[in-house]
């Protein structure tokens, strides 16, 4: 039958009424009045007696939300506004205020905005109460922990927000065993995390203290559930492999609103799922608890730039910096970071983990051998300095004050704790707005073809800047850390992939709306075109696209397939399992192409 035929008869079933419920019931589901989540404007949004429900129930941390703009909204020029602009650069500052988020926005996709009311969760019974409340009264949740989303998965207009902040509990274990693993489980060495511990909180008490590792994200104040549900990499993932494959145990509200703890031996499904799955869509996680590792003697860092005098020299120089890389970096010792840009550079930012000076010295002698052989091409504009510190102290903040100043940055605010730090590399991440963002696995095999490998990454840096994060694929780490990748969620192209290109950019400290603050949309939309065609230059020669759901394009083109692959339809079914109506949202989360893009209407 003829769809539009179909409703125009459908809208005459009130004249017949004995045969409206028989034809109801035959009607499919298209027909039927799609499910909309309530906004403070309609009829059903909350009375003022069941808000002040909810705040007795949750101790009175019921608290409204504000915009951390407001002060700029009326008076944009004034003293106030400044001052406000200005906090806003500090990351920890974002971090303390429930209507911020670390990323102000990303160009044609969504614009940092509070939540109507944000449940400061202090105890998992909080989040059991915000889950049951929204579920209750068709309220759009969101959740914010870390608030890093490129994708805007922890903010959205007229929602309750779940506030994880004050989860900051941190225990480290010498023999953890999973709930209801008792005598099928090997203890571990394990640290278990709220919900609300940036990483390098997570880093000051395993490595700093207690002289283990537990592999986390590279920026120190990322939130630790995020990272983990998405996959999770940091700069020495080459070597301990994805933050998710260490995941021995997780505390996770669900849509019903039980507490379920999910592991390899109780709901092994979820458990699964929450690995690399995706942040946000299968429920609030309160508590994770990771393995931790052995931690090496040495960490250090290699840092240059290499400025090519030709075109022909700048690709002659693509090629053999990525033959040395497959020769001599191709390894769990290296991570971290070359950059190819537009104006012929090649900038080195790289770390490894368990080599002496010499040892790390001998390793670059051959490119810069190379280098020192073509003067006429080749202009070291920085020098390929290396250098190693005790791993112990590579998150000691304290230690860092005194011997490395100017590597890492402290919140200026008074009464402000000591461990309220960032790397001063990552400064201009705080408050940022994104123009455009691209990622994609890089599979080995192509070095099987250096040359056509090399001819991509030059062509696509006529365009835009190249990232190549080496730590962030696991081809070349060690098979147990492959073995336990290949027992998560993510794309199980990440296994044979030797890195993550991103191709991204954006502006620091930029605000939508605010005169004189506010990003420039035409250089934006430029920008954003010059990223994709520099992209498309290697998909060219990559087989099948796929790409990190954490870091990726708002507008990622088939996302269920680019995130998790085969992974996905498994992924799918646990979804409906645990959540089968839709309650938890997220922006390219699994599921939420049956629901409007801001989240609010069910389309499928």
């Amino acid at each position: 039958m003829n769809r539009r035929n179909f409703l125009r008869r459908a809208a005459a079933l009130p004249f017949f009424p004995a045969l409206s419920p028989i034809l109801a019931r035959l009607a499919p589901q298209s027909a039927k009045k799609r499910f909309r989540r309530v906004r403070p404007t309609d009829p059903d949004w909350p009375s003022p007696e069941r808000w002040a429900h909810l705040r007795e129930q949750v101790g009175g941390r019921l608290v409204p939300v504000t915009s951390p703009l407001a002060p700029c909204k009326d008076a944009p020029g004034d003293a106030a506004c400044a001052a406000r602009l200005e906090e806003l650069k500090n990351p920890w500052f974002l971090a303390d205020d429930p209507g911020a988020t670390q990323i102000s926005g990303f160009q044609d996709a969504w614009t940092s905005a509070p939540s109507v009311y944000a449940i400061v969760a202090q105890k998992t019974e909080d989040v059991v109460a915000a889950v049951n409340f929204a579920r209750d009264h068709r309220l759009r949740l969101v959740v914010k922990g870390g608030g890093h989303s490129y994708l805007g998965t922890s903010n959205a207009p007229d929602s309750l927000l779940v506030w994880t902040r004050d989860l900051r509990g941190i225990a480290v274990h010498d023999a953890f065993v999973p709930l209801g693993c008792a005598g099928n489980a090997t203890p571990r060495k394990a640290v278990s995390l709220g919900a609300g511990v940036r990483w390098v909180q997570a880093y000051d008490a395993v490595t700093t203290r207690a002289g283990r590792y537990v592999q986390g994200g590279g920026c120190c104040t990322v939130g630790v559930v995020g990272l983990v549900s998405g996959g999770g990499f940091g700069s020495f993932s080459k070597r301990y492999g994805m933050a998710a494959a260490s995941l021995l145990e997780a505390e996770v509200v669900t849509a019903d609103g039980k507490v379920r703890i999910a592991n390899a031996c109780t709901h092994p499904d979820l458990f699964w799922a929450l690995k690399g799955g995706g942040t946000g869509s299968l429920g609030v996680v309160t508590r994770i608890t990771l393995a931790t590792h052995e931690l090496p003697e040495f960490f250090g860092s290699v840092s240059g730039k290499i400025q090519a005098k030709s075109d022909g020299a700048y690709r002659k120089l693509v090629g053999e910096f990525l033959r040395f890389y497959e020769k001599a970096l191709f390894n769990p010792h290296w991570g971290e970071q070359a950059l190819f840009e537009p104006d012929n550079t090649l900038k080195i930012h790289m770390l490894f983990a368990s080599l002496t000076d010499d040892e790390a010295e001998a390793t670059w002698k051959p490119f810069r051998q190379f280098l020192a052989d073509s003067p006429g091409d080749f202009l070291v504009a920085e020098g390929i300095d290396v250098g190693t510190m005790a791993a112990r102290r590579w998150w000691d903040y304290d230690w860092r004050a005194q011997h490395t100043p100017r590597a890492m940055k402290f919140d200026p605010r008074p009464g402000a704790p000591p461990g309220n730090v960032w790397w001063s590399d990552n400064s201009g991440e705080a408050n940022a707005f994104v123009h455009g963002y691209e990622s994609l696995w890089m599979p080995a095999p192509l070095f099987r073809d250096p040359d056509r490998l090399a001819d991509a990454v030059y062509e696509s840096s006529r365009h835009f800047e190249v990232q190549f994060h080496f730590n962030k694929g696991l081809a070349g780490a060690p098979p147990e850390a492959i073995a336990a990748a290949r027992d998560t969620a993510v794309n199980p192209a990440v296994l044979d992939a030797f890195t993550l290109a991103i191709i991204a950019t954006g502006v620091p400290h930029a605000n939508p709306g605010v005169p004189g603050h506010a990003p420039d949309e035409a250089k934006a939309r430029s920008d954003a075109a010059a990223i994709a065609a520099a992209m498309e230059k290697l998909r060219a020669v990559v087989p099948e696209a796929a790409s990190y759901s954490n870091e990726s394009n708002y507008f990622e083109r088939g996302f269920q397939k680019s995130y998790w692959g085969t992974n996905h339809p498994r992924l799918a079914g646990i979804k409906k399992k645990y959540d089968p109506d839709g309650f938890f949202f997220v922006h390219n989360g699994v599921g939420s192409e049956e629901w409007s893009r801001d989240g609010f209407e069910r389309v499928g």
